[in-house]
């Protein structure tokens, strides 16, 4: 059970050789823990109980009658830290055995060692942080392209809770001014204030609205877009991965079957991580091993969000390339024509408004066209990098939904003159809801969940 008042210690960089690792002690008790195992070493180096706050402090982590290392020790006194707590950094030489020796030694000193998120969970709970922001931290963490890393910072500056906040004011103050009415019983609502209520639930729902929209840009920034890439043997498939990731990743050659296995990475295309696939040749075969890669691909391109489809330019359309082409008719997807250094023999007579992009991966012809082209197909020409100013995640997406379900019962419950009580209620049920997208509404299984994604340490 987690214990908001526990000092708490980890290891708070990753695990593995390096030149630094760090360990964070943070708690009412992290100054006495580093008093316990740490030995100052020359003149100006401190206790950390005697030491200013900010500071930083040369010395040894003495753990029983061994050196557990020398570190370099940060104070940190409350309320100018992460978490508002007395916290101390102990900076040590990177490797799996002196940083786990200096957090023995805060641990045998008195310290807990810390549940994932603890210490951005201390920083929610003292108030540094709303729930939203301190998911952006996590949101930080994972990023994997400049653009969704711009996103986890305008969420952590507080650009989602300013609206949310914005949208559970107003519904608190017509909360407020049905409440007053329903303690007045004998003062009805006059026609005017009538329509200026029913006008700003007119407007909280378009706001949701506008919210609600931006969960699936946000849900393709934070985890990505799966895209397979498939063809027949030796259309390229391998090489068009390697162009898009920058680098050779699978190995690339004319002998068919390369490939037996599905290969997937993450490539940065135009801000928009996109996780490739690149699939076994589409093809029958007799080898077992080919066969299963085969099965894997088909298994890959069912849970695809975008299928690139890679036919050979040097070649006369094969069956098989045709048969795919009808199968995947309903499916969002590129046709990528390859090899166009080579000569044209490529003769398809299919729908011409497929996006239809020709490529050479000897030459890198059309690779920046394919990556404009995976940009526009995935934002569908909607959402400008600079204009995503806040998106949702899930759980607020699950929230808002919630919200504005409530809001449009409490707008007909205004129109069909139902008691004032009936509205108050669902007006209840949406403020809570949206409360609890900024952490004003929570429960321990609701924080206990959302903590639980971060690593230990943060």
């Amino acid at each position: 059970m987690i214990r908001p008042d526990d000092t708490i210690a980890a290891i708070a960089t990753p695990l593995g050789e390096g030149g630094l690792a760090v360990v964070r002690v943070s708690g009412r008790e992290a100054l006495r823990v580093a008093d316990h195992c740490f030995v100052p070493v020359g003149r100006h180096s401190r206790k950390p109980g005697d030491a200013a706050t900010h500071t930083v402090h040369y010395g040894r982590i003495q753990l029983g009658d061994q050196v557990a290392d020398e570190v370099l020790l940060t104070v940190l006194r409350a309320p100018r830290t992460y978490t508002r707590e007395d916290t101390v950094e102990m900076a040590c030489h990177g490797g799996m055995l002196p940083a786990r020796l200096v957090l023995e030694a805060c641990l045998a000193a008195g310290a807990r060692l810390a549940e994932p998120g603890e210490f951005t969970r201390k920083a929610f709970l003292n108030g540094r942080l709303d729930l939203a922001q301190a998911e952006a931290v996590a949101d930080l963490i994972h990023a994997r392209t400049e653009l969704s890393l711009a996103a986890a910072h305008r969420q952590l500056e507080g650009r989602l809770s300013a609206r949310i906040d914005q949208l559970r004011n107003e519904l608190v103050q017509v909360l407020a001014h049905v409440e007053a009415h329903i303690d007045f019983p004998d003062e009805d609502i006059a026609p005017d204030a009538h329509d200026a209520l029913c006008g700003r639930l007119a407007e909280a729902l378009a706001f949701m609205d506008g919210l609600l929209r931006t969960a699936r840009e946000g849900q393709i920034l934070r985890r990505g877009i799966r895209a397979a890439i498939i063809g027949r043997t030796n259309a390229g498939k391998s090489s068009l991965l390697n162009q898009l990731l920058g680098r050779d990743r699978a190995i690339v050659s004319a002998i068919p079957g390369t490939t037996r296995d599905t290969i997937e990475e993450t490539a940065n295309i135009r801000g928009i991580p996109v996780v490739l696939t690149d699939t076994a040749g589409l093809r029958e075969s007799g080898d077992l091993i080919e066969q299963a890669g085969i099965r894997r691909s088909h298994a890959m391109i069912a849970e695809a969000e975008l299928v690139i489809h890679v036919l050979d330019h040097s070649e006369p359309l094969h069956r098989e390339d045709a048969a795919w082409l009808e199968r995947l008719a309903q499916r969002p997807r590129l046709i990528v024509c390859n090899k166009a250094d080579l000569s044209d023999g490529l003769a398809w007579t299919g729908d011409r408004q497929l996006p239809v992009i020709t490529t050479s991966c000897v030459t890198g012809e059309g690779i920046e066209a394919l990556k404009d082209a995976i940009k526009e197909l995935i934002w569908a020409g909607q959402v400008a990098p600079e204009a995503v100013e806040v998106m949702i995640n899930s759980r607020h997406q699950d929230a808002l939904r919630r919200a504005r379900e409530a809001v449009a019962h409490t707008a007909a419950a205004f129109e069909a003159g139902l008691t004032l009580e009936l509205v108050a209620v669902d007006l209840r049920i949406a403020v809570n809801a949206v409360g609890e997208i900024v952490g004003k509404t929570t429960t321990e299984d609701l924080l206990d969940s959302i903590f639980s994604q971060f690593c230990i340490g943060k």
